[in-house]
């Protein structure tokens, strides 16, 4: 009686369990709401291959419960022997059939989908962005349009966006679930895939390959706007000019302290690929700071002061000593690089 009211407590807990975490995640970042051509065809496969395994599950606990049921010993049949089985040839053409059948029906689509997503049809003359991997962020070079960009990506909705990966550092795994499967970013060759956004919105990424200490919080945004937002977006980015000066004192200040400090050593403002950390082209229209934090003029504050509390691990930390007030302006100075009007927040969030 013990056992039995053992077992009840741990299924129910179980139970419980699998209900709270089915309602955790965020439509945006759920491979089980497809919101892209790459992740619909990773559900369409889900949901085959789910059927098959229940299909299976159902068949194995029927003739479980029927042998059971029937070959139990009985009382008074204790010496009885059912009819023995081994050797047909009805038997194991089934057994052997039904497995072939079924992994058939799995692997053709499987093996379809596969090199439908690998289709590089249209690279030549469609958008191609050169995605680099970094211990913890992500760059993003649009082949032939003069933009670079970090964190965030900008996408046509409609249209299929070649990507081209590598790494500078250790293998990373570029994944954004609502829009596509994974795809490693390693340091010795590139690989290739594409996306398609059916929807406008702000798609979230991740880095799927544990990368080092700060791999959870490597996080990336895909903004999907409508091609002539897009088209827009890339004027507005053509058109920066990284010597302008801000408006307002404090951010005045800031540049001059971002120079004086050699921020622009690891760092790069307009369409000049940054050597080490991010290019800051957009970083006031960034949905977030250093990929987690919410954009605020006090969280980068925070983040100059003291990387290393937010993101262990990270290139930045240890590589210039400046004053809070300092930080103050240039977290003023960075907050003010809004280039374009085309923002994340525009695409709803």
């Amino acid at each position: 009686m013990k056992d039995w009211m053992g077992k009840s407590k741990a299924i129910f807990l179980l139970g419980s369990l699998a209900l709270i975490l089915a309602g955790c995640g965020q439509e945006n970042l759920s491979a089980l709401i497809p919101k892209g051509y790459g992740a619909e065809t990773s559900m369409d496969l889900i949901i085959l291959s789910t059927i098959i395994m229940t299909f299976v599950f159902i068949v194995v606990i029927l003739v479980f419960v029927i042998v059971l049921s029937r070959f139990r010993k009985k009382k008074g049949q204790e010496n009885y022997i059912p009819k023995q089985v081994e050797g047909s040839k009805t038997l194991e053409t089934v057994w052997t059939v039904i497995p072939i059948v079924l992994v058939i029906i799995l692997a053709v689509p499987t093996v379809t989908a596969t090199f439908d997503l690998a289709d590089e049809t249209g690279s030549e003359d469609g958008l191609n962005i050169e995605v680099t991997g970094n211990q913890y962020w992500w760059h993003f070079n649009y082949e032939g349009q003069e933009i670079q960009t970090s964190q965030d990506m900008y996408i046509p909705v409609g249209e299929k966006v070649h990507l081209n990966m590598m790494a500078s550092d250790v293998i990373h795994s570029f994944w954004v679930p609502a829009l596509s499967g994974k795809m490693d970013a390693n340091p010795e060759n590139e690989n290739s895939m594409y996306i398609e956004a059916h929807e406008e919105g702000v798609y979230w990424g991740k880095c799927a390959e544990l990368c080092g200490p700060s791999h959870s919080l490597m996080d990336f945004k895909v903004i999907a706007v409508s091609p002539e937002e897009f088209d827009q977006w890339v004027e507005d980015m053509q058109n920066v000019d990284p010597e302008a000066e801000p408006e307002d004192a404090v951010a005045q200040d800031g540049k001059a302290a971002f120079e004086e400090n050699s921020c622009m050593g690891c760092h790069a403002i307009g369409s000049s690929p940054a050597q080490v950390g991010p290019n800051l082209t957009s970083f006031g229209d960034r949905s977030k700071i250093a990929g987690i934090l919410e954009p605020t003029k006090e969280n980068l504050v925070d983040w100059l002061m003291d990387p290393e509390s937010i993101k262990p691990g990270n290139q930045m930390t240890g590589n210039y000593d400046i004053t809070e007030e300092e930080a103050n302006s240039i977290a003023e100075y960075l907050m003010q690089l809004q280039p374009s009007e085309i923002t994340p927040e525009s695409a709803g969030d």
